[in-house]
Parts: structure tokens; sequence; C-alpha cells
């Protein structure tokens, strides 16, 4: 299933292709290659003096681990697509400077390795979903992230399946729903 943007000029391939899929195919699993591409993506994602605050904890849909992630820490009906991934990874950034000061900009620039990390994975023909609907506290102990690192995103990761394995599903509307985004109109304040 295709949902290319509708631009008002042609934008990168990767860009105009990239949506967040809940339909996956249960069993592809990512290989080595594939995976450590999308890490190396997320690692050269630019940050505020190159401190690159971000971390990822890759969790294989096969780890007891996932099962675990899955009960404890992911709300509503993402508990019911995400295990058909092939793997989450799990986003963390410090809470606050070395200073103790809150750490803001880390979590743009965990947005910036996460949209390089989605982008990677589409050029593969592979298919990234970011989720916010979990528990970022419970997920931070699960995953025994050090003190004052907490999960602030996750990425389902995995190979697109046809809307119909979700058919019964509360997510299937959403996955068959076109995509939709505000005209730059809106968005753009000024400068157009």
């Amino acid at each position: 299933m295709k949902k290319t943007a509708e631009t008002q000029v042609p934008v990168l391939a990767a860009i105009a292709e990239r949506w967040s899929p809940r339909a996956y195919d249960s069993s592809y699993q990512l290989n080595n290659d594939e995976l450590v591409a999308i890490l190396e993506a997320g690692r050269w994602a630019p940050s505020a003096m190159n401190v690159q605050p971000w971390r990822f904890s890759v969790v294989r849909r096969d780890e007891a681990l996932a099962e675990t992630l899955t009960k404890d820490a992911l709300f509503g009906f993402n508990a019911a697509w995400v295990p058909n991934a092939s793997l989450v990874i799990y986003i963390s950034v410090p809470e606050t400077t070395e200073d103790g000061s809150p750490y803001t900009i880390a979590y743009f620039d965990a947005g910036l390795a996460a949209q390089n990390m989605m982008l990677q994975a589409e050029a593969l023909g592979l298919s990234a979903h970011p989720i916010s609907g979990f528990s970022s506290e419970n997920a931070s102990k699960i995953l025994e992230l050090e003190e004052g690192r907490t999960a602030i995103v996750a990425l389902a990761v995995g190979k697109r399946a046809e809307p119909e394995v979700l058919q019964g599903s509360p997510a299937y509307d959403r996955e068959i729903a076109d995509r939709h985004r505000l005209p730059l109109t809106e968005v753009v304040i000024r400068g157009l």
C-alpha cells in the first residue's frame, strides 16, 4: 500500500513515501545490515554542540523483553500491532545537562536521530512507526536505563504488510485512511 505525499513541488522520495504503518509482516526479520544501517543513520544525525545525547535500545520481536514491554509499557491498541514489527528501537535522552539544568534540546536532537532512522528504513524498503503511546517510566525501568536517562520515543521497524492483517482492530481504519497534513499556508507563519 502506497500513500505518497501530495506536495506543491517534488521532495525526496524517501520523504514522500514515508508514512507510519501499523500493519507489519510478522514473518519478516530485519537482517543485521539493515539494522546497522538504521542505527548508523541515527548516529549521524546532527545535535547541539555535537553532544549526541540519544541512546538506542533495540528490542527484537522474539526476545522475552519485547513481551514484557508490550504488556507493561505500551498503551492502548499499540500493544496489538507493535508485536508484529521485527523490532522496536527505544530512544532515550538524559533529563538534565552536566550542570543539572533541564536538557530540553536533547528531545529535539533525539527527534533528528529518529527522523534519520525512519528515512533510512524507508530507503531500505522497510517502514518505521514512531510511538509515543507508552509509559516512559515503565519502559526506562524495563530497559534498565541509567539513572537520569529516559526513553522518550520508540520506533517500530519492519516490513510493511497489507492493511487486512489489522482487520477487526481499531488500527485498521487508521491504516487505510488517507494521509493528511495542514497546508503550507497554515504552518508557514512568515515568508511564503
